[in-house]
């Protein structure tokens, strides 16, 4: 599929997560066979006061490549310079209208966005005009139930020059919570002409194929079912082809666990390691026996060294 001049070798991407997706995760995904991953959202104001945390974000290697950076911000001009400091490293630029948590949305950024229609169409307009690299926005229905505005959000996203839309479709005040809405996927498809891709509720290879046959949409992104489990993605392009997915293996979990945390601790050091790894671990071992106590073994590891030998022996041990 094609994003604007950018085209992709598959329709399935890594979503961007805060303090999920930074460059271990999107180099494991990449090697899963991810088509597209996305940075954590990145902010323009850090950008702007060239914050040491902020530029940490925006790590990266040719690797992953193609990369989509994820801005996120209220102040066009400010939208504007980010986008225009990061198109170097980037394939792709993405907006982000969506993000729930409440410092985002108190700043009148992520899905707070959704609430100043004309505020999303000047933001929009300001990057298009910094850049021409491809542009997406990452949005949700709306606010809250009285004020599901995606549809209308979508048509100003496309007049002012976006390349494609990723809806997850819940409101803000839904969180992650219930159920998405699917059909809001396609009722979006069947009014656009630019790729519409698809969020929400990916949990397995079969849900993907189904929000495939469901919402028609052109591509999905992958974000909480993506944790622990990168082999979601050559799984849902076996469906998609017609082959038999291949679940994975004790050896291929520890495997990959393993390789997770060596470049982890590569690319950021024990420090960090030792606090990022801890939830990536134990989503790994995820309903293999005895996970519970590895989950409590492995947060009480104050060394890499114990870390990783807690990690062996417990596959080790392993079914």
């Amino acid at each position: 599929m094609r994003i604007g001049t950018l085209k992709l070798k598959n329709p399935i991407f890594s979503a961007p997560m805060a303090g999920i997706s930074d460059l271990p995760y999107r180099l494991i995904m990449k090697r899963h066979g991810a088509a597209m991953v996305f940075t954590e959202m990145i902010s323009a104001n850090g950008l702007f006061f060239n914050g040491k945390a902020t530029r940490i974000l925006l790590q990266s290697r040719q690797e992953e490549q193609p990369l989509a950076v994820q801005l996120f911000g209220d102040d066009p001009v400010r939208m504007a310079e980010a986008a225009k400091s990061v198109a170097e490293g980037a394939d792709l630029i993405d907006l982000n209208l969506g993000c729930p948590v409440r410092k985002v949305t108190r700043s009148g950024a992520g899905s707070a966005l959704l609430c100043a229609p004309a505020k999303v169409a000047g933001i929009i307009s300001a990057v298009r005009k910094a850049t021409g690299k491809p542009l997406t926005i990452k949005f949700r229905s709306g606010w809250d139930c009285d004020s599901v505005n995606f549809m209308e959000i979508a048509r100003i996203a496309v007049e002012e020059g976006v390349d494609a839309l990723t809806l997850h479709p819940r409101t803000r005040t839904q969180m992650f919570g219930g159920q998405a809405e699917w059909q809001q996927i396609r009722a979006l498809k069947e009014s656009l002409t630019v790729p519409v891709i698809g969020s929400g509720d990916l949990f397995d290879a079969g849900r993907i194929k189904t929000m495939f046959a469901q919402t028609g949409c052109d591509a999905v992104m992958v974000g909480r079912g993506g944790y622990g489990n990168p082999w979601i993605i050559g799984q849902a392009l076996d469906l998609l082809a017609g082959r038999v997915p291949r679940e994975p293996t004790t050896k291929d979990r520890f495997i990959t666990a393993r390789e997770h945390l060596e470049l982890c601790l590569e690319i950021f050091g024990p420090r960090k390691t030792l606090g990022q790894m801890r939830k990536h671990l134990c989503w790994y071992v995820r309903g293999m026996d005895n996970a519970t106590g590895f989950r409590a073994e492995i947060n009480q590891a104050r060394t890499i060294s114990e870390m990783s030998r807690r990690l062996e022996d417990f596959f080790a041990h392993a079914a």
